[in-house]
């Protein structure tokens, strides 16, 4: 896989667990804390890694 596959699968990653989270925080009370934290979590830790696979390839 290049890195531009792997940068665009990760981005997709990303913006569907940014739709998850924004359907979670609609039904907030529904949601644990816990949950909203982890999946914040994975979000910032699929776009630090998208960061870093676009500075490798500059």
């Amino acid at each position: 896989m290049s890195l531009e596959n792997h940068i665009a699968k990760l981005e997709q990653r990303h913006s569907v667990l940014d739709a998850n989270l924004a359907a979670m925080i609609a039904k907030q009370p529904a949601t644990s804390d816990a949950e909203l934290k982890e999946m914040k979590l994975r979000k910032l830790q699929l776009k630090d890694q998208i960061e870093r696979l676009r500075g490798t390839s500059q």
